[in-house]
């Protein structure tokens, strides 16, 4: 009956989905490049409670750093309060991550916000990817490098880092790895660390031969029962292009067997997102929580790109089994292709108590460019 009640509502939502009408008024999050941006809400700092701090990755002269904006209108309007400069930003920097911590770790106290990118892809042939943690202990005015969380032993890459903190109080990092290669094309890993300085061994979560298959993007989220959602992109597995899945931990520590590709995303008539999906967790649904789902290109069972891609969300309200929803996109983006621009890893946040979408993503609009709005949460 549930799975009933979901489809109709995709059925309904169809058609909002598809109306330009339900766009929002997006606005240039700041002037020039801006791609890979992250959103999030102070819930545990005493420097701004409730307030949006976004980053994303930008460019200037001096090389791609780090911008952090904030919000005090839930999302209506942001201001530049600080940027993240390291040296090796000039060499490239990557798919950055933003992170509150929800209680302390080692020093760091709850609150303290932590962003890590991977650097050095531009370095040349003797490249040596690293992912360097930064934090920030006055709701992102000002930062401190932590340390070098990862760094890859030859020319691979390292991407994507993802932060959380276990139900025992760990700090994890999840990040995508190329260095395993030929024997696997990338895997997820995850590393541990007490506080934020040191960081353990790696240790698997996904990784599937044969060797092209690509498991990637990791995106983690507390569920309101205390189980940890990990959502991400397997590529090149069986016949399949850059789907997504996701598997539940019990503590956020323990993923079962890394050979397990999880649970596969998809509507009730099969459509999906191909590749760079991230979620967000709403208030809503039977079990009080509603997942939402941003990607790429969204497609048809058989990859091929439906009328309302760059114009839709897909949701969930039972922990995502079953089908998939669709739900309408505050930002709508245009010209969407396999590329590191488009609607590529674009980021969300309820905002308005719930009731309410922020969204961020970015379009090739004379350059990549980043585009914030909001809009409907149902």
């Amino acid at each position: 009956m549930r799975r009933l009640l979901a489809f109709v509502l995709s059925l309904a939502v169809i058609s909002t989905t598809l109306n330009p009408a339900s766009a929002a008024e997006r606005k240039q999050l700041l002037p020039g490049y801006g791609n890979y941006a992250r959103l999030v809400r102070l819930e545990h700092s005493p420097f701004g409670l409730g307030h949006i701090v976004a980053a994303l990755t930008s460019e200037d002269a001096d090389g791609k750093f780090a911008p952090i904006l904030e919000s005090t209108d839930e999302g209506e309007t942001f201001h530049e309060i600080g940027e993240i400069r390291d040296p090796d930003g000039r060499y490239g920097l990557c798919c950055g991550t933003l992170y509150e911590l929800p209680q302390r770790v080692g020093r760091l106290r709850a609150g303290t916000l932590l962003w890590a990118a991977s650097y050095r892809q531009d370095a040349g042939p003797q490249r040596r990817l690293g992912i360097k943690v930064w934090a920030s202990k006055d709701g992102g005015r000002s930062w401190t490098f932590l340390s070098e969380a990862a760094r890859s032993h030859n020319i691979d890459g390292l991407w994507e880092p993802e932060f959380t903190v276990d139900a025992g109080g760990t700090l994890w990092l999840h990040f995508a790895d190329e260095t395993q290669a030929p024997k696997y094309a990338q895997v997820l890993n995850r590393v541990a660390s007490t506080d934020g300085l040191s960081w353990g061994t790696k240790q698997l979560t996904v990784a599937i031969p044969p060797d092209r298959v690509r498991p990637g993007m990791p995106t983690i989220r507390r569920l309101p029962d205390g189980r940890f959602y990990l959502a991400y992109e397997i590529c090149n597995f069986r016949d399949r292009y850059c789907d997504p899945y996701f598997k539940i931990s019990p503590d956020g520590a323990n993923w079962g067997d890394p050979a397990d590709p999880g649970t596969r995303v998809t509507t009730a008539n099969g459509n999906y997102f191909q590749h760079a999906q991230t979620i967000a967790l709403f208030p809503g649904g039977p079990n009080g929580v509603r997942i939402v789902m941003v990607g790429q290109i969204y497609t048809n069972a058989f990859g091929e790109p439906q009328p309302g891609n760059g114009q839709v969300l897909l949701a969930n309200d039972d922990f995502g089994d079953g089908d998939w929803y669709e739900l309408p996109a505050p930002v709508h983006i245009t010209g969407i292709f396999n590329n590191f621009c488009p609607n590529y890893s674009s980021t969300l946040l309820p905002v308005d108590g719930g009731a309410n979408v922020l969204e961020i993503a970015t379009e090739d609009d004379g350059g990549c460019k980043a585009y914030f709005g909001k809009g409907p949460a149902s």
